[in-house]
């Protein structure tokens, strides 16, 4: 191996690392942000900032500074908070995506192929979607099997 080559991996080793931390770092970061701006506690302090805001208007003479210094702060706030929103949701679809994959992968008469159905195209989730109707079609019609609107009957009679 020439020294070019023997440097290359290192190069990309630390590349690596370096985006490994940042993404890292972030995914702390939007799960802490999405803790805390989650809360009541930001909803009332973002109630009191417009309070605020709504109550300097006449002193500013409804000004359009005074409109714009809201505007932009919204509009950056929902800009960012996009962001925050997006990979929490990515990371907890994730999350729940693989523990049904294990709980498929673990039962026994589960079908396997329905493992990682999230990678599918349209076309192949509309076909296994219509093939569980038809499943569900022949257990409502089959005799030996409540079907599943019978027990949902019964159990709204028993609850009165």
């Amino acid at each position: 191996m020439s020294k070019t080559q023997t440097e290359k991996p290192k190069k990309d080793g630390q590349e690596r690392d370096f985006f490994c931390v940042v993404s890292d770092a972030f995914r702390v970061f939007a799960r802490r942000s999405s803790v805390i701006l989650g809360s009541a506690w930001a909803f009332a302090g973002a109630v009191l900032v417009i309070l605020v805001w709504l109550l300097t208007g006449p002193t500013f003479h409804f000004s359009d500074t005074w409109q714009l210094i809201i505007n932009t702060a919204t509009t950056i706030i929902t800009f960012l908070m996009v962001f925050l929103i997006q990979n929490t949701q990515n990371r907890d679809a994730k999350a729940v995506h693989l523990k049904l994959d294990e709980l498929i992968r673990a039962i026994k008469d589960a079908r396997n192929e329905l493992v990682d159905l999230e990678d599918l195209s349209d076309e192949e989730l509309k076909k296994l979607e219509e093939q569980f109707r038809r499943t569900r079609a022949q257990a409502e019609n089959d005799e030996t099997s409540p079907s599943r609107h019978d027990e949902a009957v019964e159990s709204a009679e028993r609850a009165r």
